[in-house]
């Protein structure tokens, strides 16, 4: 599962992934620095895991992990193949998900490829060139349909929904504004939308705002409205800050979050709300070898949770015996507690895993 780092140039999004991903893209200001997606595996954080892995002495530990793409800056035109536009919506077609990084912050030393800050109006020259470009595949679909349809009524549904889609384009707004039906979500996916698209609007702010919790930012709340009408999320962070705490070990970095007056690091943050946009979720196992977090997709039953560790245990299922990790620190992190007071249970097959269900799975083959 990928998500796409997209901004217009000079807005933080290579030094972003940098921090993320400490993978060393280049960074420079000037317009088109990055030209192909550079590639990044990241961790997700998850404290479960160290707790689990100091409890049973595991050997290894190995957390989820999801991919983030840095994808060519911007600029109006795309979707006629401005700039490198057409790199940039091939590339942006080819992930799950987008990360779209703003600038909320005033530096006369770093270019505005607009001259000018204005964080709406930027996510509105992103989101139209995607626009535009889903239009381009609509209409030329609907054109078809429309002569087919009269020899198949069947297609009926995929012709009215389409020209449903056609209509909130052209008021120049996201088929993410669409409320579709699960029927309707399938019919789609193959168009592979780029407006349909889950995204996250990270708020690149300066280090002063960060740390006064931004309360002197102007931009924050129109950005966080604009997010909300359309179902998506905001996420501020200083990438100057990130970039910092990315050269630091993990004891230095503990310190440096406690010295700044900040709980949480704005990256982890982004990384986790990354990992639930996609839809996903972790089961967990652990014991001596190894404790491990396990990506699943919500809603993913027991039998296809285990295919995920070896097909042979999905071959051979007998059931799962599932604890969850909040009873297990509820009861001391003590599994005979757990199993005393009959919190472990056996499930089957068709059991739908919850996030963090600590697992083990019995099978035969």
């Amino acid at each position: 599962m990928k998500l796409g780092i997209v901004g217009l140039p000079n807005v933080g999004k290579s030094t972003l992934f940098n921090a993320m991903t400490k993978a060393g893209a280049e960074v420079a200001n000037y317009p088109f620095c990055t030209i192909d997606p550079n590639v990044g595996v990241v961790e997700v954080p998850d404290e479960r895991l160290k707790i689990l892995t100091d409890v049973n002495k595991s050997k290894k530990t190995i957390p989820a992990v999801i991919e983030f793409y840095d994808i060519a800056g911007l600029v109006k035109g795309a979707s006629k193949g401005e700039g490198l536009g057409n790199k940039f919506l091939s590339h942006i077609r080819e992930v799950e998900a987008i990360v779209h990084v703003l600038r909320v912050f005033e530096d006369e030393n770093i270019v505005h490829v607009d001259g000018s800050i204005d964080p709406i109006r930027d996510i509105e020259t992103i989101n139209l060139e995607l626009i535009f470009s889903d239009l381009d595949m609509v209409e030329a679909r609907i054109q078809k349909l429309t002569k087919q349809v009269k020899g198949d009524k069947s297609l009926q549904a995929e012709l009215d929904l389409l020209n449903e889609v056609k209509k909130v384009l052209e008021e120049g707004k996201s088929a993410r504004v669409l409320e579709l039906n699960d029927d309707q979500k399938a019919m789609l996916r193959g168009f592979n939308l780029l407006s349909l698209k889950p995204i996250i609007y990270v708020l690149n702010v300066s280090e002063e705002d960060y740390i006064n919790d931004l309360k002197d930012n102007k931009y924050v709340d129109k950005l966080r409205e604009y997010a909300e009408a359309e179902g998506s999320e905001i996420v501020p962070i200083s990438v100057k800050i990130e970039e910092e705490m990315s050269e630091l070990d993990d004891e230095e970095r503990k310190a440096f979050l406690e010295d700044m007056g900040i709980k949480e690091s704005g990256l982890d943050r982004l990384i986790r709300k990354s990992y639930k946009l996609l839809g996903l979720m972790s089961f967990l196992t652990t014991g001596e070898d190894e404790t491990r977090a396990w990506t699943i997709k919500k809603g993913t039953k027991a039998v296809d949770a285990a295919a995920k560790i070896h097909s042979d245990i999905a071959r051979g299922f007998i059931r799962a015996e599932v604890v969850s990790y909040d009873d297990l620190v509820a009861n001391d992190m003590s599994m005979n507690k757990v199993k005393e007071k009959g919190l472990m249970r056996l499930e089957g097959k068709d059991y739908i895993m919850q996030e963090g269900d600590i697992v083990y799975f019995r099978f035969n083959v």
